[in-house]
């Protein structure tokens, strides 16, 4: 007797291509969330928007900033990698073609730049770490854009003291 699935709601907007200029709130999370990318507290960096980053944590950030570098039309504007997940503000422009004259190559979108991101890390880790799929949101104006920032500037702080408060 086959057990049937629960239907996931698409997180995408619907008929939108994802490689057109805008900007998008990106999360990744590790496999089975483990926390292997950073520890964030009190007793990292003198405070709790503190956040250390692993060795697995410094490959991510790594790449994560050599996109800019990679893509002409690709700008990483905010991020914070925090223990199991990473969050990114990417702009895109004109469709993010590479920095290339390789008329081959794909043209860059945000699940190019996610499944990319993964594939360099995951070859320097020499394991697959990352949850399949990842969350992505569409930025729709300055006060969206503002509360995303926010959200991810105050991400450590909000771990740090969830764990604070839920441990025994």
């Amino acid at each position: 007797m086959e057990q049937e699935l629960p239907k996931r709601k698409p997180t995408r907007l619907k008929n939108f291509d994802y490689s057109t200029a805008g900007a998008y709130f990106i999360t990744v999370c590790t496999k089975n969330r483990r926390e292997i990318l950073s520890r964030v507290g009190a007793d990292v960096l003198g405070g709790p928007n503190g956040v250390a980053l692993l060795p697995y944590g410094k490959i991510a950030e790594k790449y994560i900033r050599q996109f800019s570098e990679f893509y002409e039309n690709i700008t990483v504007d905010q991020y914070v990698i925090m223990p199991d997940h990473v969050h990114i503000v990417l702009f895109v422009e004109n469709g993010g073609s590479p920095r290339t004259s390789t008329p081959t190559r794909q043209t860059a979108s945000v699940s190019h730049f996610v499944s990319t991101l993964k594939r360099f890390c995951n070859k320097e880790y020499g394991e697959n770490v990352w949850q399949r799929g990842f969350y992505d949101h569409v930025i729709r104006g300055q006060e969206d854009y503002e509360e995303i920032v926010k959200y991810i500037l105050e991400n450590p702080a909000r771990c740090y003291y969830g764990k604070l408060y839920t441990e025994e």
